[in-house]
């Protein structure tokens, strides 16, 4: 403001003409792109188009305190009837099929009035997911074709039951303990990680071979993947080193998951400080495994098969493990302090996810301290790890088993040591 008076522009000015500088800005981002594929084919639309379309949103609706609302109601018509002969030229005159243009134009002139109402942040952050939506076309259409009807149906139903109920349960907490919103919230964002995860390893498919499947399946179910790849081990018993490093690697996305879960339910990072040390080592160690195996393994094109996490049984499966373990922890803490909270690490056997995500919504809401949370939610990954060389055993070869079983020995007692150390740092020097 102070320049704008030396400069000899009064402050409404230069408000005007920052708005309109801004606006400028996000229609030739956009219009670039949009210019970018002339080397392909006939673009209607670029930079000029889009720029100016933008900065007319911009002006029509400063103007309307001035001139009246009718100059807005008139530039929307003449942008509607700018994308719908775009539509039309590019449809039916040339005949070709395409949508994307005709509404990135529109959008672009919602994003200039947008601007003129001063919600810069919005207008900046929405123009980069435009321009990444569609500088992103050939990814996007091979994501879209790697999906199945049963992925999208289940997609669909998962986020209906999900956004259903959200806006209509009550914000008062259940018993004191169980806030339905945040716990829809948790669930939605832990099966949204999950199906990202699921996603990217559908689309690879057998391309990325045994590790790659391990890590990324890892992200969606631990136990799944590792049952998956031990049934490639009966069958393929050459595999069986490529598929130890596949396991190593589920613990690698097992820990770093239980992070990002634990920064969902809180926060404020207090849990996720707390838990990253003794996770990094056992991630450390789980990739040492894997380095050693790597250079002598067989990694042929193998794919796994594991459950959409968007279908509805798995994200109740997870909810209902959440709440339970809620439920037991608020109680175990208040009738047996730390020592009760501590012995809900076992439910790391079902779920070590719905473990961290449990005790770190105790932090959020004040109920828990952070370390005791991050203790916790260690000892659950810990006995998670222990527990696998078990499924190993059940769906496995014999000799896979006894390859992985120190592995997953060795992970979890550097995963222990970490714990006992950092703790006891914590509470010398920290407390």
């Amino acid at each position: 403001m102070i320049q704008s008076i030396q400069w000899g522009i009064d402050p409404l000015s230069f408000v005007f003409l920052e708005k309109i500088i801004l606006s400028l800005m996000i229609g030739i981002l956009i219009g670039i792109e949009r210019e970018h594929w002339r080397a392909d084919k006939k673009i209607f639309a670029g930079v000029r188009t889009f720029a100016i379309t933008c900065i007319t949103g911009t002006i029509a609706t400063l103007l309307v305190d001035y001139i009246g609302v009718w100059i807005l109601v008139v530039t929307t018509l003449l942008a509607v009837f700018s994308s719908a002969t775009l539509i039309y030229v590019v449809n039916i005159l040339k005949g070709k099929s395409g949508l994307t243009t005709a509404i990135a134009l529109f959008c672009t002139y919602l994003l200039g009035i947008v601007v003129a109402q001063g919600l810069y942040l919005v207008a900046i952050v929405t123009a980069l997911i435009l321009t990444f939506i569609l500088i992103e076309k050939k990814p996007l259409h091979s994501f879209a074709e790697h999906l199945s009807e049963g992925d999208i149906n289940s997609a669909i139903k998962f986020l209906a039951v999900a956004f259903v109920l959200y806006p209509i349960v009550p914000e008062e907490p259940i018993f004191g303990i169980i806030r339905l919103k945040s716990s829809i919230l948790i669930v939605v964002l832990v099966s949204l990680i999950s199906f990202v995860s699921y996603l990217l390893l559908k689309k690879m498919g057998a391309k990325g071979g045994i590790p790659y499947s391990g890590f990324f399946g890892g992200f969606i179910s631990t136990e799944a993947t590792i049952v998956a790849l031990s049934g490639i081990s009966k069958q393929r018993p050459i595999l069986k080193d490529s598929i130890h490093i596949g396991a190593m690697l589920t613990i690698v996305s097992k820990v770093i998951s239980n992070v990002i879960i634990a920064l969902i339910a809180d926060p404020s990072a207090k849990t996720a400080s707390m838990m990253a040390p003794p996770f990094i080592i056992m991630g450390i160690v789980a990739l040492l495994f894997v380095i050693k195996k790597w250079r002598n393994t067989l990694n042929l094109e193998e794919s796994i098969d594991i459950g959409s996490p968007f279908a509805l049984g798995p994200a109740f499966k997870f909810g209902a493990v959440f709440t339970l373990l809620l439920i037991i922890a608020n109680y175990a803490n208040e009738y047996g302090g730390s020592a009760g909270i501590y012995a809900t690490a076992l439910g790391g056997i079902v779920s070590s996810s719905a473990v961290t995500a449990s005790v770190a919504a105790l932090v959020f809401t004040g109920k828990l301290s952070a370390q005791t949370a991050a203790e916790t939610a260690i000892l659950s990954v810990i006995i998670s790890t222990l527990s696998k060389p078990f499924y190993i055993k059940m769906s496995g070869s014999p000799e896979l088993f006894k390859t992985t079983l120190f592995s997953f020995i060795a992970i979890a007692i550097s995963g222990t040591l970490t714990l006992i150390l950092w703790s006891f740092y914590i509470r010398t020097y920290l407390s």
